[in-house]
């Protein structure tokens, strides 16, 4: 059985990278969802935000998107690592 990653590591890779935190997860095809729906929502707020809003408030949707893609990664990755801890203590 394979290991998986340091939930950390998926984190910090997740942080940099949108959707590569659920990739090293084995889950790719998440990523990519992920990455649409930052684009998706991130341009829907730039194209209904006005002129005068920050750069963060144009792209709001997208960084939410980005945040939550950020937790899933860590949280599925926690996950898995405490599966694979359990099944190794048990057997």
């Amino acid at each position: 059985m394979k290991t998986p990653p340091n939930p950390y590591l998926v984190l910090g890779s997740a942080i940099v990278l949108p959707g590569s935190g659920q990739v090293w997860n084995g889950e790719p095809l998440r990523g990519l969802i992920f990455l649409f729906f930052i684009f998706l929502l991130g341009g829907f707020t730039l194209i209904t935000a006005g002129p005068e809003i920050s750069f963060v408030g144009r792209y709001a949707g997208g960084f939410f998107v980005w945040a939550m893609a950020i937790f899933d990664a860590y949280k599925r990755a926690r996950i898995r690592t405490e599966i694979t801890a359990h099944k190794a203590r048990t057997t």
